[in-house]
């Protein structure tokens, strides 16, 4: 049994994607874990500007954002697709997350981070974005993947092994 309160599930979508993420809370429980919900379409976060930012600073709401995501090891993340690529309010949330310190990879530097998604589409081209974005931001991306659609709908053994394969990591102390 895993006994660790560490893990966050984030979510970038209000729909099928908040219902993955509650899937990973519910088997996150099942594991011995205590994880706590992150669903980025709650907060009212201005979409990232960088003049707004040079006149005004970092908004509250996203120095809260980084205290929050910070005092946890381990993150989920489930998505949509859009266009082709990462969902809007996430690639907002993560550009307010990385000018916040002086090494945009900081929060995210040797962060264990799964991945999954339920796109109307096929999902693959977000799956690959994230990745390759997570990375590059240093995080430590599980090897494997989430992508379920309405034809193809996440099974519980997917997910209960995507959370052990995380939750087996620790975080890279650099």
């Amino acid at each position: 049994m895993i006994q660790n309160n560490d893990l966050l599930i984030i979510t970038a979508s209000n729909g099928e994607n908040l219902k993955l993420a509650n899937r990973f809370i519910q088997t996150g429980k099942e594991l011995g874990a205590t994880p706590e919900l992150l669903d980025l379409t709650t907060l009212d976060l201005p979409l990232y500007n960088p003049r707004i930012h040079a006149e005004s600073g970092v908004p509250v709401l996203a120095r809260q954002l980084n205290t929050q995501m910070s005092s946890y090891k381990r993150w989920v993340i489930c998505a949509p697709e859009y266009n082709g690529s990462i969902p809007p309010v996430f690639t907002s949330a993560l550009a307010w997350l990385s000018v916040q310190e002086e090494d945009f990879r900081h929060l995210f530097n040797g962060r264990p981070i799964a991945i999954a998604s339920f796109s109307g589409g096929g999902g693959m081209e977000l799956l690959l974005s994230l990745r390759i974005q997570l990375t590059h931001l240093g995080a430590q991306v599980v090897g494997r993947q989430l992508m379920s659609n309405n034809n193809k709908p996440a099974k519980d053994e997917s997910i209960k092994e995507l959370l052990e394969r995380l939750m087996q990591m620790e975080p890279l102390q650099l």
